[in-house]
Protein backbone atom coordinates (compact mmCIF):
# COMPACT_ATOMS: atom_id res chain seq x y z
CA UNK A 1 0.00 0.00 0.00
CA UNK A 2 1.46 3.35 -1.06
CA UNK A 3 1.13 6.23 1.36
CA UNK A 4 -1.41 8.88 0.40
CA UNK A 5 -1.60 12.21 2.25
CA UNK A 6 -5.41 12.02 2.41
CA UNK A 7 -5.22 8.61 4.12
CA UNK A 8 -3.11 9.86 7.01
CA UNK A 9 -5.21 12.01 9.29
CA UNK A 10 -2.30 12.92 11.58
CA UNK A 11 -0.03 14.06 8.76
CA UNK A 12 1.22 17.62 9.41
CA UNK A 13 1.21 18.32 5.66
CA UNK A 14 -1.56 20.40 4.09
CA UNK A 15 -4.44 18.43 2.61
CA UNK A 16 -6.82 19.50 -0.17
CA UNK A 17 -9.80 20.45 1.98
CA UNK A 18 -7.63 22.65 4.21
CA UNK A 19 -6.50 24.80 1.27
CA UNK A 20 -10.07 26.03 0.87
CA UNK A 21 -10.50 26.96 4.55
CA UNK A 22 -8.22 30.00 4.62
CA UNK A 23 -10.63 31.71 7.01
CA UNK A 24 -9.25 29.62 9.87
CA UNK A 25 -5.98 31.54 9.73
CA UNK A 26 -5.55 34.52 12.07
CA UNK A 27 -4.83 37.82 10.33
CA UNK A 28 -2.88 39.64 13.05
CA UNK A 29 -0.16 38.87 15.56
CA UNK A 30 -2.56 39.48 18.43
CA UNK A 31 -4.84 36.72 17.09
CA UNK A 32 -2.00 34.25 16.58
CA UNK A 33 -1.92 31.74 19.44
CA UNK A 34 1.36 30.37 20.81
CA UNK A 35 4.96 30.99 19.69
CA UNK A 36 5.30 33.78 22.27
CA UNK A 37 9.01 34.60 21.77
CA UNK A 38 8.62 34.57 17.98
CA UNK A 39 5.61 36.91 18.11
CA UNK A 40 7.32 39.30 20.51
CA UNK A 41 10.41 39.67 18.36
CA UNK A 42 8.45 39.91 15.12
CA UNK A 43 6.24 42.63 16.59
CA UNK A 44 9.29 44.74 17.49
CA UNK A 45 10.96 44.26 14.10
CA UNK A 46 7.74 45.07 12.20
CA UNK A 47 7.05 48.22 14.24
CA UNK A 48 10.63 49.43 13.82
CA UNK A 49 10.58 48.88 10.05
CA UNK A 50 7.20 50.60 9.80
CA UNK A 51 8.39 53.63 11.78
CA UNK A 52 11.49 53.98 9.60
CA UNK A 53 9.41 53.51 6.43
CA UNK A 54 11.78 50.73 5.37
CA UNK A 55 11.31 47.17 4.18
CA UNK A 56 11.46 44.60 6.95
CA UNK A 57 14.68 42.59 6.98
CA UNK A 58 14.46 39.16 5.33
CA UNK A 59 12.89 36.52 7.58
CA UNK A 60 13.56 32.77 7.72
CA UNK A 61 10.96 30.65 9.54
CA UNK A 62 11.84 27.02 10.16
CA UNK A 63 10.46 24.12 12.13
CA UNK A 64 8.19 21.08 11.73
CA UNK A 65 5.26 21.34 9.30
CA UNK A 66 1.87 22.55 10.45
CA UNK A 67 3.03 25.06 13.07
CA UNK A 68 2.08 28.29 11.28
CA UNK A 69 4.98 29.40 9.06
CA UNK A 70 2.70 30.28 6.14
CA UNK A 71 0.23 31.98 8.47
CA UNK A 72 3.00 34.11 9.98
CA UNK A 73 4.14 35.16 6.49
CA UNK A 74 0.65 36.44 5.70
CA UNK A 75 0.45 38.16 9.11
CA UNK A 76 3.74 39.96 8.42
CA UNK A 77 2.32 41.40 5.20
CA UNK A 78 -0.91 42.38 6.99
CA UNK A 79 0.95 44.08 9.83
CA UNK A 80 3.14 45.98 7.37
CA UNK A 81 0.14 46.93 5.23
CA UNK A 82 1.71 45.59 2.02
CA UNK A 83 0.93 42.93 -0.54
CA UNK A 84 2.30 39.37 -0.41
CA UNK A 85 3.38 37.20 -3.33
CA UNK A 86 3.31 33.48 -2.52
CA UNK A 87 5.32 30.79 -4.26
CA UNK A 88 7.42 27.74 -3.39
CA UNK A 89 10.91 26.46 -4.07
CA UNK A 90 9.90 23.65 -6.47
CA UNK A 91 7.60 26.00 -8.42
CA UNK A 92 10.48 28.30 -9.45
CA UNK A 93 12.19 26.19 -12.08
CA UNK A 94 14.29 28.79 -13.93
CA UNK A 95 16.11 32.01 -12.98
CA UNK A 96 13.79 33.88 -15.33
CA UNK A 97 10.77 32.79 -13.27
CA UNK A 98 12.23 34.37 -10.16
CA UNK A 99 13.31 37.47 -12.05
CA UNK A 100 9.75 37.97 -13.28
CA UNK A 101 8.42 37.74 -9.72
CA UNK A 102 11.01 40.11 -8.26
CA UNK A 103 10.59 42.81 -10.91
CA UNK A 104 6.83 42.90 -10.28
CA UNK A 105 7.10 43.53 -6.53
CA UNK A 106 6.03 46.94 -5.26
CA UNK A 107 8.16 48.76 -2.62
CA UNK A 108 8.20 46.96 0.74
CA UNK A 109 6.14 44.01 -0.57
CA UNK A 110 6.57 40.55 0.96
CA UNK A 111 7.73 37.61 -1.16
CA UNK A 112 6.97 34.32 0.57
CA UNK A 113 8.84 31.23 -0.65
CA UNK A 114 7.69 28.00 0.97
CA UNK A 115 10.06 25.01 0.98
CA UNK A 116 12.87 27.43 0.20
CA UNK A 117 15.42 24.65 0.75
CA UNK A 118 14.25 23.11 -2.55
CA UNK A 119 15.26 26.08 -4.70
CA UNK A 120 17.40 25.16 -7.68
CA UNK A 121 20.99 26.31 -7.28
CA UNK A 122 20.88 28.57 -10.37
CA UNK A 123 17.71 30.21 -9.04
CA UNK A 124 19.23 30.62 -5.59
CA UNK A 125 22.19 32.53 -6.99
CA UNK A 126 19.80 35.10 -8.47
CA UNK A 127 18.53 35.73 -4.95
CA UNK A 128 21.91 36.73 -3.51
CA UNK A 129 22.19 40.22 -5.08
CA UNK A 130 18.41 40.65 -4.85
CA UNK A 131 18.45 40.12 -1.07
CA UNK A 132 21.60 42.15 -0.39
CA UNK A 133 21.48 45.00 -2.90
CA UNK A 134 17.90 44.84 -4.23
CA UNK A 135 19.30 44.31 -7.71
CA UNK A 136 19.22 41.68 -10.44
CA UNK A 137 22.37 40.76 -12.38
CA UNK A 138 21.35 39.52 -15.83
CA UNK A 139 23.70 38.24 -18.51
CA UNK A 140 22.61 39.14 -22.05
CA UNK A 141 23.96 37.17 -24.97
CA UNK A 142 26.50 34.36 -25.09
CA UNK A 143 30.19 33.98 -25.73
CA UNK A 144 32.49 36.98 -26.31
CA UNK A 145 29.56 39.29 -26.97
CA UNK A 146 27.88 38.53 -23.64
CA UNK A 147 27.43 41.47 -21.29
CA UNK A 148 26.11 41.88 -17.78
CA UNK A 149 23.16 44.12 -16.98
CA UNK A 150 22.08 45.18 -13.48
CA UNK A 151 18.39 45.92 -12.83
CA UNK A 152 17.38 47.83 -9.73
CA UNK A 153 14.56 46.27 -7.66
CA UNK A 154 12.12 47.83 -5.25
CA UNK A 155 13.08 47.12 -1.61
CA UNK A 156 11.20 43.99 -0.53
CA UNK A 157 11.07 41.46 2.29
CA UNK A 158 11.76 37.81 1.55
CA UNK A 159 10.08 35.42 3.98
CA UNK A 160 11.39 31.89 3.57
CA UNK A 161 9.85 28.83 5.20
CA UNK A 162 11.46 25.43 5.54
CA UNK A 163 11.23 22.26 7.55
CA UNK A 164 14.92 21.59 6.89
CA UNK A 165 17.00 24.59 7.86
CA UNK A 166 20.13 22.46 7.65
CA UNK A 167 19.48 21.86 3.94
CA UNK A 168 19.86 25.57 3.13
CA UNK A 169 23.22 26.59 1.75
CA UNK A 170 25.29 28.85 4.00
CA UNK A 171 25.31 31.81 1.55
CA UNK A 172 21.50 31.82 1.46
CA UNK A 173 20.98 31.24 5.18
CA UNK A 174 23.43 34.00 6.12
CA UNK A 175 21.49 36.59 4.10
CA UNK A 176 18.45 36.36 6.37
CA UNK A 177 18.54 39.03 9.05
CA UNK A 178 15.79 37.38 11.12
CA UNK A 179 15.93 33.62 11.72
CA UNK A 180 13.25 32.04 13.91
CA UNK A 181 12.35 28.49 14.86
CA UNK A 182 8.72 27.54 15.53
CA UNK A 183 8.16 25.07 18.37
CA UNK A 184 5.41 22.54 19.03
CA UNK A 185 2.35 23.86 20.89
CA UNK A 186 1.23 23.00 24.42
CA UNK A 187 -2.16 21.29 24.98
CA UNK A 188 -3.54 24.51 26.52
CA UNK A 189 -2.56 26.53 23.42
CA UNK A 190 -4.02 23.90 21.11
CA UNK A 191 -7.27 23.81 23.13
CA UNK A 192 -7.60 27.58 22.64
CA UNK A 193 -6.98 27.17 18.89
CA UNK A 194 -9.60 24.39 18.74
CA UNK A 195 -12.18 26.58 20.47
CA UNK A 196 -11.44 29.43 18.06
CA UNK A 197 -11.77 27.12 15.04
CA UNK A 198 -14.99 25.68 16.46
CA UNK A 199 -16.50 29.17 16.62
CA UNK A 200 -15.56 29.80 12.99
CA UNK A 201 -16.99 26.42 11.91
CA UNK A 202 -20.08 27.01 14.09
CA UNK A 203 -19.71 23.78 16.03
CA UNK A 204 -20.09 23.49 19.81
CA UNK A 205 -17.09 21.98 21.59
CA UNK A 206 -17.05 21.49 25.35
CA UNK A 207 -13.95 22.65 27.22
CA UNK A 208 -12.97 19.15 28.37
CA UNK A 209 -13.32 17.70 24.87
CA UNK A 210 -11.20 20.53 23.41
CA UNK A 211 -8.41 19.68 25.86
CA UNK A 212 -8.75 15.96 25.12
CA UNK A 213 -8.47 16.68 21.42
CA UNK A 214 -5.49 18.97 22.02
CA UNK A 215 -3.59 16.25 23.88
CA UNK A 216 -3.88 13.95 20.85
CA UNK A 217 -2.91 16.51 18.20
CA UNK A 218 0.88 16.03 18.27
CA UNK A 219 1.45 19.64 19.31
CA UNK A 220 0.41 20.77 15.81
CA UNK A 221 -2.46 23.19 15.07
CA UNK A 222 -2.99 21.77 11.59
CA UNK A 223 -3.55 18.30 13.04
CA UNK A 224 -5.84 19.72 15.75
CA UNK A 225 -8.03 21.52 13.20
CA UNK A 226 -8.18 18.41 11.02
CA UNK A 227 -9.29 16.22 13.91
CA UNK A 228 -11.88 18.82 14.88
CA UNK A 229 -13.37 18.74 11.38
CA UNK A 230 -13.64 14.94 11.52
CA UNK A 231 -15.21 15.10 14.99
CA UNK A 232 -17.68 17.66 13.67
CA UNK A 233 -18.79 15.08 11.09
CA UNK A 234 -18.95 12.36 13.74
CA UNK A 235 -20.99 14.49 16.14
CA UNK A 236 -23.36 15.54 13.37
CA UNK A 237 -24.15 11.95 12.36
CA UNK A 238 -23.76 10.00 15.60
CA UNK A 239 -24.67 12.60 18.25
CA UNK A 240 -26.62 15.85 18.53
CA UNK A 241 -23.91 17.95 16.89
CA UNK A 242 -22.23 18.84 20.19
CA UNK A 243 -18.69 17.52 20.71
CA UNK A 244 -18.80 16.42 24.33
CA UNK A 245 -15.98 14.53 26.06
CA UNK A 246 -17.65 11.17 25.44
CA UNK A 247 -18.33 12.04 21.79
CA UNK A 248 -14.71 13.20 21.34
CA UNK A 249 -13.33 9.98 22.83
CA UNK A 250 -15.69 7.82 20.79
CA UNK A 251 -14.87 9.67 17.58
CA UNK A 252 -11.12 9.56 18.17
CA UNK A 253 -11.38 5.84 18.93
CA UNK A 254 -13.18 5.36 15.61
CA UNK A 255 -10.33 7.24 13.88
CA UNK A 256 -7.87 5.02 15.81
CA UNK A 257 -6.08 7.96 17.42
CA UNK A 258 -4.98 6.91 20.90
CA UNK A 259 -4.34 9.00 24.02
CA UNK A 260 -0.72 9.67 22.99
CA UNK A 261 -1.67 10.92 19.53
CA UNK A 262 -0.57 7.73 17.76
CA UNK A 263 -2.74 6.31 14.99
CA UNK A 264 -2.94 2.93 13.29
CA UNK A 265 0.09 3.65 11.08
CA UNK A 266 2.24 4.45 14.10
CA UNK A 267 1.06 1.29 15.84
CA UNK A 268 1.79 -0.73 12.71
CA UNK A 269 5.35 0.54 12.62
CA UNK A 270 5.99 -0.03 16.32
CA UNK A 271 4.45 -3.52 16.30
CA UNK A 272 6.44 -4.50 13.22
CA UNK A 273 9.62 -3.33 14.93
CA UNK A 274 8.83 -5.20 18.14
CA UNK A 275 7.15 -8.36 16.88
CA UNK A 276 9.05 -9.00 13.63
CA UNK A 277 12.50 -7.72 14.56
CA UNK A 278 12.62 -8.15 18.35
CA UNK A 279 12.78 -4.39 18.88
CA UNK A 280 15.66 -3.84 16.44
CA UNK A 281 18.07 -2.63 15.37
CA UNK A 282 16.62 -2.85 11.86
CA UNK A 283 17.36 -0.76 8.78
CA UNK A 284 14.79 1.71 7.49
CA UNK A 285 14.58 -0.02 4.10
CA UNK A 286 13.77 -3.34 5.75
CA UNK A 287 11.25 -1.72 8.08
CA UNK A 288 9.60 0.10 5.16
CA UNK A 289 9.34 -3.16 3.20
CA UNK A 290 7.66 -4.85 6.17
CA UNK A 291 5.08 -2.03 6.21
CA UNK A 292 4.65 -1.97 2.39
CA UNK A 293 5.65 1.69 2.50
CA UNK A 294 8.44 3.75 0.98
CA UNK A 295 11.50 4.43 3.12
CA UNK A 296 11.03 8.19 2.60
CA UNK A 297 7.49 7.95 3.97
CA UNK A 298 8.73 6.14 7.07
CA UNK A 299 11.46 8.72 7.66
CA UNK A 300 9.50 11.89 6.94
CA UNK A 301 5.96 11.02 8.04
CA UNK A 302 6.04 8.36 10.76
CA UNK A 303 9.40 8.63 12.50
CA UNK A 304 9.75 12.32 13.57
CA UNK A 305 6.91 12.24 16.12
CA UNK A 306 7.81 8.76 17.37
CA UNK A 307 11.41 9.81 17.93
CA UNK A 308 10.39 13.07 19.58
CA UNK A 309 8.06 11.24 21.99
CA UNK A 310 10.68 8.61 22.84
CA UNK A 311 9.06 5.60 21.15
CA UNK A 312 11.83 5.11 18.62
CA UNK A 313 15.59 5.46 18.59
CA UNK A 314 17.59 5.96 15.41
CA UNK A 315 21.07 4.44 15.54
CA UNK A 316 23.80 3.76 12.94
CA UNK A 317 22.69 0.11 12.90
CA UNK A 318 19.03 0.92 12.36
CA UNK A 319 15.84 1.69 14.26
CA UNK A 320 15.28 0.40 17.78
CA UNK A 321 12.21 0.32 20.00
CA UNK A 322 12.51 1.90 23.45
CA UNK A 323 11.08 0.67 26.74
CA UNK A 324 8.27 3.22 26.34
CA UNK A 325 7.18 1.42 23.16
CA UNK A 326 6.72 -1.85 25.03
CA UNK A 327 4.83 -0.10 27.81
CA UNK A 328 2.51 1.67 25.37
CA UNK A 329 1.76 -1.57 23.49
CA UNK A 330 1.29 -3.47 26.78
CA UNK A 331 4.15 -5.81 25.91
CA UNK A 332 6.98 -7.11 28.08
CA UNK A 333 10.37 -5.78 26.94
CA UNK A 334 13.17 -8.32 26.48
CA UNK A 335 15.55 -8.56 29.45
CA UNK A 336 18.48 -7.13 27.52
CA UNK A 337 16.63 -4.19 25.91
CA UNK A 338 18.26 -1.57 28.16
CA UNK A 339 21.72 -3.01 27.55
CA UNK A 340 21.12 -2.98 23.80
CA UNK A 341 20.08 0.67 23.82
CA UNK A 342 23.00 1.59 26.07
CA UNK A 343 25.41 0.30 23.43
CA UNK A 344 24.31 3.10 21.10
CA UNK A 345 23.94 5.98 23.56
CA UNK A 346 27.09 7.71 22.30
CA UNK A 347 26.65 6.81 18.64
CA UNK A 348 25.98 9.43 16.02
CA UNK A 349 22.41 9.43 14.73
CA UNK A 350 21.97 7.86 11.32
CA UNK A 351 21.47 10.60 8.72
CA UNK A 352 18.06 10.68 6.98
CA UNK A 353 17.77 9.06 3.60
CA UNK A 354 16.83 11.95 1.31
CA UNK A 355 17.12 9.98 -1.89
Amino acid sequence: MTYQESDYILSPETQDEEVAERSLRPLALDEFVGQGPVKERLSIYIQAADQRKEALDHVLLYGPPGLGKTTLAHIISQELGVSIRVTSGPAIERPGDLAAILTNLAPHDVLFIDEIHRLHRSVEEILYPAMEDFALDIVIGKGPSARSLRLELAPFTLVGATTRAGSLTSPLRDRFGVVMRLEYYSPAELAYIIQRTARILEVQVEEESALELARRSRGTPRVANRLLRRLRDFAQVKADGVISLSVAREGLAMMEVDEMGLDQNDHRLLRALVEKYDGGPVGVETLAAALSEEAQTVEEVYEPFLIQQGFLQRTPRGRMATRLTYQHLNLTPPPDSDQQLALFENDVEEPPNDE
